[in-house]
């Protein structure tokens, strides 16, 4: 067998392909929408993935206001923030937070699922969540996927 027949093909910069991908949020639950757009945005559904380089889409997201929490969580959930000063911790609830401001909590699900460190600063850049259907990426053309029909 001729083992220099197979190479490892490792992608970079000028060679990755980009594609823009519009996400449905409605009726999608939390964690399993974000686990499926960290993994587009990480570009791990794709053949020439490389851990070191962003070869990953660029991901829209609409309907972000829509989206469901399963059990208790809507009232059970914190979301907690510190100032750094003493006696500076402030929490909300999921149900709290949607109110005020409800991209936050798609953005806090995916960004918690990329790897910290500059590479996951810079994949988060391809994340555009909106509320409502009217998005500011018309332009892209991006394609609608059914996160469903994934696997």
């Amino acid at each position: 067998m001729n083992t220099l027949s197979y190479k490892t093909v490792s992608a970079n910069k000028n060679t990755v392909t980009k594609e823009w991908v519009l996400v449905n949020a409605e009726n999608q639950v939390l964690g399993r929408l974000a686990s499926e757009v960290a993994k587009m945005l990480r570009g791990k559904h794709k053949p020439n993935f490389t851990p070191h380089v962003d070869c990953g889409d660029n991901v829209v997201i609409i309907n972000a206001e829509k989206i469901r929490l399963t059990g208790k969580k809507w009232d059970a959930k914190q979301y907690i923030r510190h100032s750094g000063y003493p006696g500076g911790q402030s929490s909300l609830t999921a149900k709290e937070l949607m109110d005020r401001k409800p991209t936050a909590m798609v953005e806090k699900a995916v960004k918690g699922m990329l790897p910290k460190n500059k590479l996951g600063a810079e994949l988060f850049r391809n994340l555009y969540v909106y509320e409502g259907e009217e998005h500011d990426q018309k332009a892209q053309k991006p394609k609608e996927i059914k996160l469903n029909t994934i696997r």
